[in-house]
Formats: C-alpha cells, sequence, structure tokens
C-alpha cells in the first residue's frame, strides 16, 4: 500500500511550481515590454515608407496649368486625384497617415487623435468626410455665411476683394472635442484662420490645420497661431 503524501512537502512543491510559472509570466511580460519599441519603430518605419511611395505617386497625377488664373500664376490642379479611383484612394491613404504620423511627432501621441474633421468650403469637402470615416472621427463642414439652416456662429476673414465669412452650425461640435482643420491649399491663411476661429468659439480643441498643398511665398502659416500645420505634397509651384 502506498504511503500518505506529506501535506508539507506537497505545499512546498505547490508553491515551488506557482514561483516558476509567476516567474515565467514576469519573465514572458519584461520580454514583451522590451520588444515593444521595436515592434513600433518598424511600423512608423513602415508607414513612413507607405507615406513617402504614395506621395510620390500622387505627385506625378497632379496637372498644372501656367497662367491661369492670371498670367505669372501656375494653377497646380488636384482634380485629377478624384477622377481615378486608385488615386483617389491613394491621397486618402496617404492623408491618414499624415494624421497618424502628425499625432506621432508630439509627445501627447493619443491626444492628437482628432474626433472631428472640418472641411473648410468647398474643396475641404472632397475628401474631409472619407478621411474623417477612416478615423473614425465626425466631419463638420464650415461654409459661406448663409448657406446653412439654423443657429450658426460666424468668423470674418479678409479676401483680395474684401471681407468674406464662414460660418459653423451651433452644436456641430462639442466643448472639448479635438479638431483637425483640413484644406485643399493653403494660400494667405485667411479662411483657415477663420475655421479655427469658429472651432474655438463652439469649445473645440484646435489641435492643428493639414492641407494637401501650400503657396510657400504667401506665408499662410504665420496666420495660425502657431499650430501644428502640415502640407502633405510639396510642389515647385
Amino acid at each position: 500500500m502506498s504511503a500518505p503524501a506529506d501535506p508539507v512537502h506537497t505545499l512546498a512543491s505547490t508553491r515551488q511550481d506557482t514561483t516558476h510559472d509567476n516567474e515565467n509570466t514576469a519573465a514572458t511580460a519584461s520580454s514583451a515590454a522590451q520588444d515593444a519599441p521595436g515592434r513600433q519603430s518598424a511600423a512608423a518605419s513602415a508607414a513612413a515608407a507607405e507615406l513617402a511611395s504614395t506621395k510620390i505617386s500622387l505627385l506625378g497625377a497632379l496637372k498644372t496649368f501656367p497662367d491661369f488664373p492670371i498670367p505669372g500664376i501656375n494653377f497646380i490642379d488636384i482634380l485629377p486625384l478624384f477622377q481615378d479611383p486608385v488615386a483617389h484612394n491613394a491621397l486618402l491613404r496617404a492623408l491618414e497617415l499624415q494624421v497618424l504620423n502628425f499625432g506621432a511627432t508630439s509627445d501627447a501621441v493619443a491626444s492628437l487623435k482628432p474626433d472631428v474633421i472640418v472641411g473648410l468650403d468647398a474643396r475641404g469637402f472632397l475628401f474631409g468626410p472619407a478621411l474623417a470615416l477612416r478615423l473614425n472621427a465626425g466631419f463638420v463642414p464650415v461654409r459661406k455665411k448663409g448657406k446653412m439652416p439654423g443657429p450658426c456662429v460666424t468668423a470674418a476673414f479678409e479676401k483680395e476683394y474684401g471681407t468674406d465669412y464662414f460660418q459653423i452650425q451651433e452644436g456641430a461640435i462639442k466643448p472639448g472635442q479635438k479638431v483637425l482643420v483640413v484644406d485643399d491649399i493653403i494660400a494667405t491663411g485667411g479662411s483657415a484662420a477663420a475655421a479655427g476661429t469658429l472651432v474655438k468659439q463652439l469649445g473645440g480643441d484646435l489641435i492643428g490645420y493639414l492641407f494637401i498643398l501650400e503657396i510657400p511665398f504667401l506665408k499662410g502659416r504665420e496666420k495660425l497661431g502657431g499650430l501644428p500645420t502640415v502640407t502633405l505634397l510639396e510642389t515647385d509651384g
């Protein structure tokens, strides 16, 4: 007949096994924590390479029209990007990557993911809603004065021929929501600055601006209050 098990020995053995399992779990967790920065770095590098490659293809799809709308101006047309579904999808992917990279350049990575994309009248409407969907964010349009029903907040901005006005519907942006303003191009910066003013009037947290193109010599960035401002494509125009 077998001898009865020693309770003290059994308890000690169980404790040893538990300690060993805990040590293995801790070692696995420590190893995973050590590997995490490497995986994040690799993912960031892959995203940066994808973004750079996509930008090259998008630049090749643009068209330039000299002396439009006046002599001496080289007009860069973004509309071909929307005529081809492959180019259209590539544009949205590049904008998405740019926004994610936009957040990664800050110490507060997660805090920069927008809750709302604000698109400017009218070309900001071409890609703003689709970009918002990709980012799981809402979309809010900024329109010229008198174009939207119901109570609105209003901001003025100067154009070459005089003063114009932008509006957003009241309640479209909730206090504290993180907002990214997007448009096709930044020129003098007046309209983008007005959109930013509207966001602040509604209590939104304006985290920055994103454009497809920029006219650098007009120095539009100087009107944007030093907030992060990103241009997707760089051209010679």
